[in-house]
């Protein structure tokens, strides 16, 4: 039997575990010291900081079956006496290689698309990153990620190992690579050289990086020509997964990549381009609209993005509108071309989604029947908003609440119906009160 040490060795660690959760079972009995997973092996060292609890550790655990993520482990002391940075850096991370620049990643529980552009995103906080690569094998997903510096792997890995990219999923397995160099052929969704952006994007009949293992088949990894879907589209997979937790809201896929939708049932009489705009980008920056002449009732809309569109498409559909319940398709057209018939919006500071994007994501929903108002002078009254906006002529005013928010006016306003608060929404919102430009949008809350 191994003589006591303030060195604990623990077995069955799935890749599932993380080594939060392995601290969170020692934690109670002492100060921990040092950690090290050794996800080749299945096995982690925690060191605490004196024998004694270690010993508390060993007893409790001998009768209590440990259990992590309905996974049983193991504890037993370890022959180590003493954990030294070397096996932090070395035996922790990877069996086979030394600590060096590039890092190779697997990606377990993969339940949402990872393209080049996610992992950038993920792994460039932690320094620069010249050239990522990514493949399928048998252990799964994996990529390949060269830093410019050896220090920058060093930070990502220390910091990155056994997260999660997305809430409860595609937790992130990281060693250091036994190679010198990558070597990245092509620019595209499964590889790229940041340090070299005029590399083609795919050479016609062969499979890029072919080296590095089968690159087609799984989620992202589409064939040449074929665009990343899902979370890239937005540009920044973090704020996607800070305002939804890594869950898309209900009735949204993510797999979208049409950027533009097409609306009918218009109310040809009542409708404009701009109260188009007031309402879909509710949902993502618009960047062009187009009434279609030969057909009254409908309109063209490009959004930024087919995440963007999707958003518009599930939450729009169906909605009441002068009297019109609107019909909102993808769009055949990939986009739509500028001219004196088309309102092009790529400018405007009026898009919702180039500033606070987190925080306009969390807040998309169907049209209901209250609407929020920001940006309101400090000192008007709740009588002053229904008057000076006119909302009465869109319906009846249920009830008004007026508050502050960070130091800055906001109100409520309750219709009778969705469709009333929808046609003051689209009518009033960026109307001018006493010099401030009052943005209006749905409320979720249910009741003043």
């Amino acid at each position: 039997m191994t003589d006591p040490s303030k060195v604990l060795h623990i077995r069955n660690v799935g890749y599932e575990i993380t080594e939060n959760d392995l601290l969170q079972l020692v934690q109670p009995f002492g100060v921990v010291t040092k950690s090290v997973m050794l996800r080749a092996k299945n096995q982690a060292l925690i060191q605490m900081q004196d024998v004694a609890s270690a010993v508390n550790v060993v007893q409790y655990y001998t009768n209590v079956q440990p259990s992590v993520r309905e996974r049983n482990v193991y504890i037993q002391f370890s022959s180590h006496q003493e954990l030294t940075t070397v096996d932090q850096n070395t035996q922790g991370r990877s069996q086979d290689a030394q600590p060096n620049r590039i890092l190779l990643v697997t990606i377990h529980q993969m339940q949402y698309p990872i393209t080049v552009e996610v992992l950038h995103q993920v792994f460039s906080p932690y320094g620069f990153v010249e050239k990522i690569v990514t493949f399928q094998k048998s252990a799964g997903f994996q990529a390949l990620i060269q830093y410019q510096s050896r220090q920058s792997a060093l930070s990502a890995i220390d910091a990155l190992q056994g997260r999660n990219i997305y809430d409860g999923c595609c937790q992130l397995d990281i060693q250091f690579s036994n190679l010198s160099e990558l070597q990245v052929n092509y620019n595209n969704e499964r590889s790229r050289d940041f340090t070299n952006p005029a590399l083609p994007s795919e050479q016609k009949g062969r499979s890029s990086q072919s080296g590095y293992g089968d690159m087609g088949g799984m989620y992202g990894l589409q064939p040449p020509g074929a665009r990343a879907v899902a979370y890239p589209q937005m540009g920044d997979a973090a704020t996607i997964a800070a305002a939804f937790g890594g869950r898309l809201p209900p009735g949204i896929s993510g797999t979208n990549d049409r950027c533009t939708v097409l609306v009918s049932n218009l109310n040809p009489d009542k409708i404009d381009e701009d109260k188009l705009f007031n309402l879909f980008s509710l949902y993502g920056n618009i960047v062009r609209i187009k009434l279609l002449r030969s057909k009254p009732d409908h309109a063209l809309i490009q959004m930024g993005d087919g995440f963007q569109a999707e958003f518009a498409v599930n939450f729009l559909k169906g909605a009441l509108l002068f009297g019109k319940r609107l019909e909102v398709n993808y769009s055949k057209y990939p986009n739509i071309t500028p001219g004196q018939d088309t309102h092009d919006y790529s400018n405007s500071n009026l898009n919702r989604f180039n500033r606070n994007a987190q925080k306009n994501y969390r807040y998309c929903c169907s049209p209901t029947k209250m609407i929020h108002l920001s940006t309101l002078p400090q000192e008007i009254t709740e009588e002053e908003i229904v008057a000076q906006l006119e909302l009465e002529e869109h319906g009846t005013v249920v009830g008004t609440k007026l508050f502050e928010a960070n130091g800055k006016k906001q109100a409520l306003v309750l219709f009778e119906t969705e469709e009333q608060a929808t046609e003051a929404l689209v009518c009033k919102h960026a109307t001018s009160i006493d010099g401030s430009i009052v943005r209006i949008s749905f409320s979720q809350l249910q009741s003043l």
